[in-house]
């Protein structure tokens, strides 16, 4: 208003719509406690306790002291800490030596170092579509050895 220099403001902060844009790193830190869902378009990383799903488009860090109770749907995903929930990732999920997971797993690809915890099932690489069970259509016969 009073200076006529131009705005050395970084386009990043100039953009009015943050959907756009997933630059940004949101911590929890350690001692902070959320209850409810937190979403993000950009990296999230959680050293503190969070009560309720955990979504975002790009990146989830789960540190070594990092505890959440819910589901988590990401990008990719580092897992540090203790997880009570259903793992989505459509990239990479890797479980660091400390991890702690308790619930199902949906990824692309998967890393566990030695070390990690993991209790539930794990669904890995493109989705698959099941086959009905009990279609109209018979079975395949039987492959029989011919007698000589």
């Amino acid at each position: 208003m009073f200076n006529n220099k131009p705005d050395k403001t970084p386009e990043i902060m100039n953009n009015k719509n943050p959907e756009t844009t997933n630059a940004s790193i949101n911590l929890i830190g350690t001692g902070t406690t959320i209850e409810g869902d937190l979403k993000s378009n950009g990296d999230v990383r959680i050293d503190g306790n969070v009560y309720g799903s955990v979504q975002t488009k790009a990146k989830a860090v789960i540190g070594a002291t990092g505890v959440i109770d819910g589901d988590i749907n990401s990008q990719n995903a580092d897992i540090s800490g203790t997880v009570k929930g259903k793992i989505i990732c459509s990239d990479l999920l890797f479980l660091k030596a400390t991890a702690r997971v308790s619930g199902d797993i949906v990824t692309g690809k998967l890393v566990v170092e030695v070390g990690a915890s993991f209790t539930g099932s794990c669904n890995m690489g493109p989705v698959i579509k099941e086959m009905k069970h009990g279609s109209d259509k018979p079975a395949a016969p039987a492959l029989q050895e011919k007698s000589a």
